[in-house]
């Protein structure tokens, strides 16, 4: 839905909370690394520390539209949670077994997913550009990765958790594109948030994993992750599907791997090759062209 569609203008601009946006998320993979816990666990904080954040606001906000939601959105609303659930449980267990390079640019392929999945699930037409950015962003993920993709034993196991990660992601788009339609942020976020944190603290515990005794670098991550990465970077995209096409924030999304190559370069002082400055070029390049191809349908 653009502007013309909900009557009003956004209060700001939607390709500025975009940049922000990529900024955030792109901090999610860092503290990831920075936090000494399994990848369950990590996942499981994430969400469910942003929950709890987001409680108050709420209930102050959104507690009459969550309370007078109907069964069919309610319903959506946890579905989509319980894809961001996955996406997570699967992205960051990836990284268990394979590598970070290919872990990023296997998750960061959702906008071959979301192209694929628009017309069943959001029931919008692909534009003929869209497709071309999305094939483009796909093949800048794949020369960031060059090099570095495994094959066979638990390697393999990583690389298609991080698959499975990137299409459950696609769907949580999809879904939050339809609900975002109907539902402000906040009603929006605390149900998908909170759904997912409850989904994956069930795993959690049924599995006995230890969940206190962390050092206070690794609380310190969690927390990092909640605020930074969720409810800045993944609210900011939500926010921005009331906008903006989910397959235009699935190709923004694939500046994640920019910003965690730059913000693992000053912080783990992890050497920048010519293949991640390359696909980067590609990358941003492909989102320019879906950018600037829906601003133009917008003012037709």
């Amino acid at each position: 839905m653009n502007e013309k569609t909900n009557g009003m203008a956004p209060p700001f601009n939607p390709y500025l909370a975009l940049i922000v946006g990529t900024m955030a998320v792109s901090t999610g993979a860092i503290f990831a690394r920075l936090a000494d816990a399994p990848a369950l666990v990590i996942a499981a904080y994430r969400v469910g520390l942003a929950t709890l954040i987001l409680a108050p606001i709420a209930w102050y906000k959104a507690r009459d539209e969550i309370k007078t939601l109907s069964k069919r959105d309610l319903k959506l609303a946890v579905i989509a949670g319980f894809f961001l659930a996955l996406h997570f449980a699967t992205w960051i267990s990836s990284l268990d077994y394979t590598s970070v390079a290919n872990s990023v640019v296997l998750v960061n392929t959702n906008p071959l997913w979301v192209g694929l999945l628009t017309p069943l699930i959001a029931r919008e037409r692909v534009k003929r550009a869209a497709v071309y950015s999305i094939g483009i962003s796909v093949i800048g993920g794949a020369i960031i990765g060059y090099g570095d993709f495994a094959t066979g034993g638990k390697a393999l196991l990583g690389d298609g958790l991080a698959l499975a990660g990137s299409i459950c992601a696609a769907i949580y788009l999809l879904l939050g594109r339809n609900l975002r339609r109907k539902l402000s942020l906040v009603a929006y976020i605390f149900i998908c948030y909170g759904s997912a944190a409850v989904i994956l603290w069930i795993i959690v515990l049924s599995l006995r994993l230890p969940i206190t005794g962390f050092s206070p670098g690794t609380v310190a991550a969690f927390w990092g992750m909640a605020l930074v990465a969720q409810i800045i970077g993944h609210s900011t995209y939500n926010w921005a599907l009331r906008w903006l096409s989910a397959g235009l924030i699935a190709v923004s999304l694939l500046g994640e791997p920019i910003g965690s190559t730059i913000l693992a370069y000053l912080i783990f002082d992890e050497g920048l090759t010519v293949y991640k400055v390359v696909g980067g070029v590609i990358i941003l390049s492909a989102i320019y062209l879906a950018a600037s191809t829906e601003s133009r349908a917008k003012k037709e």
